[in-house]
């Protein structure tokens, strides 16, 4: 559509082993029937009970695909990029927004945008290579095989032409750079570095795609795409055991994909940094909400946290000032006990 990334990336064995929504079905009605009624219901909550076959069917596909690829249905399991994510944002995350705003408040087609963003933002986590710009790799990987399933529940890249603009400039925008600013290349980075993307992707756009604005669909999925970032990062304005449950699951997630065993030694201090300093960067420092819906929503609650996750990173550095951790795991019991202490 825009940014050409369904070119770039081939559908992999994943996505021939699960080709449509019907086989995505059949693999939840195996390992987990109870996602299917749950997206089913957010559909009709959205649609009046009107329904969209189309819209489940993407979300099951996308959700299927992620748990065979990365989750509790293949043999590379993530402890945090999987299916029960998909399901955060597009159950608990998602109600909350519809809550507060009510239904009226979006567009059918957008709050279904979101569901649909919820289900395949995440579907591809370990692409060896970027592409042009600020755009990560497993994004565009994932906007590319984001088509595709559109593609294989009955959408068209024509007549359905604003959604698949929209899940591109969501899927793109939810880049996440945890580097720290100032950005090492300079200047001319600062607007689309450090945290989501999507506060600067209008920017971006106004650099490559200078015309990007005189298009409504463009236009719609950049205003998308902020709402959507705030939704995929909305844990630091959950309650706060929700928030340090996913830095837990984040922690064990990087230690495993960096080959290390949360029982080694070697574990614990990048545990320790990640568990202490780390939060605290993304707490304070990265995470900005891009939206005034995702700041209404969930803005109260960041605050009420933030004390807490001062509290929690000092006491676990003071902890471990005197003796280093003898594991990753001890880092890990060490800041659910202090977690559990600090939010009840």
């Amino acid at each position: 559509m825009i940014f050409g990334y369904s070119t770039l990336f081939a559908a992999d064995e994943v996505e021939h082993a699960l080709a449509d929504a019907g086989a995505a079905r059949r693999l939840l009605h195996q390992r987990r029937p109870d996602l299917i009624p749950r997206i089913e219901a957010v559909v009709a909550r959205i649609t009046r009970g009107a329904g969209d076959p189309r819209h489940a069917d993407a979300a099951l596909l996308g959700l299927a695909r992620l748990g065979l690829r990365h989750g509790g249905f293949g043999d590379d399991p993530h402890d945090y990029h999987n299916e029960d994510h998909v399901m955060e944002l597009a159950e608990r995350r998602l109600a909350r927004v519809l809550d507060s705003l009510g239904e009226d408040g979006l567009p059918a087609d957008d709050w279904l945008a979101l569901l649909l963003f919820a289900a395949c933002h995440d579907l591809r986590q370990r692409e060896p290579r970027d592409v042009h710009g600020p755009v990560g790799g497993n994004e565009a990987a994932s906007i590319a095989e984001t088509f595709r399933i559109l593609d294989a529940c009955g959408f068209e890249r024509t007549a359905d032409r604003d959604q698949y603009v929209a899940l591109e400039l969501m899927i793109a925008g939810s880049t996440f750079d945890p580097r720290p600013l100032p950005h090492p290349e300079g200047e001319a980075m600062a607007s689309v570095a450090g945290g989501s993307l999507a506060r600067g992707l209008g920017l971006w756009l106004d650099g490559e795609r200078p015309q990007w604005a005189s298009d409504p669909a463009t236009r719609r999925g950049e205003r998308l795409g902020r709402m959507a970032s705030d939704l995929d990062t909305a844990n630091v304005g959950e309650p706060f055991p929700l928030l340090a449950q996913s830095a837990l699951r984040l922690c064990r997630e990087r230690e495993r994909r960096a080959g290390r065993s949360l029982g080694e030694a070697a574990a614990g201090p990048a545990c320790l940094g990640f568990l202490s300093r780390g939060q605290l960067n993304y707490f304070f420092e990265l995470h900005r909400f891009c939206s005034r819906e995702g700041d209404r929503v969930f803005g109260p609650t960041k605050v009420a946290n933030g004390p807490a996750v001062r509290a929690v990173s000092a006491a676990l550095l003071a902890r471990f000032q005197d003796q280093a951790p003898a594991s990753g795991q001890a880092v890990l019991d060490a800041f659910e006990a202090l977690c559990a202490d600090a939010g009840g």
